[in-house]
């Protein structure tokens, strides 16, 4: 059985401007999704005013000193400033990601139609004898 290059190549250029541009984006669709689970985005905005992991900041009995309440309501503000700022860090390392993964991702794309054409291209720059 005789093998047609021209084939080949029609369907390698079919694949890549039309398969292969979709199954890229979807893949860039899943990376994201999956960024935002990894860093669990949505609890850590529902939580960010939450405490963070108390241990002893009990709520006071209604008999117990003031010295006290006035002890556990220091542990639970201290917490809770705590739980911010660790869930506010962890919400801006995300959206930091997601920012350069989409930008990446926004030149890959953009670039994706012309990665085929880089060998002609460079066939060309070496022939026009141009240096970078």
């Amino acid at each position: 059985m005789r093998y047609n290059k021209n084939m080949f190549i029609i369907k390698s250029l079919t694949w890549w401007y039309a398969s292969g541009w979709n199954i890229f984006i979807k893949k860039v669709h899943d990376v994201f999704l999956s960024i935002i689970d990894f860093f669990s985005m949505n609890s850590l905005i529902h939580t960010l005013f939450k405490p963070f992991r108390q241990i002893s900041a009990d709520s006071a009995k209604e008999n117990s000193s003031l010295d006290l309440k006035f002890h556990m309501f220091i542990d639970r503000l201290v917490s809770r400033i705590v739980g911010f700022f660790s869930r506010l860090i962890l919400l801006l390392a995300g959206c930091i990601t997601i920012i350069l993964g989409g930008t990446i991702s926004f030149v890959i794309i953009i670039l994706w139609p012309f990665i085929p054409l880089t060998p002609i291209i460079g066939v060309v720059l070496t022939i026009i004898k141009v240096v970078i």
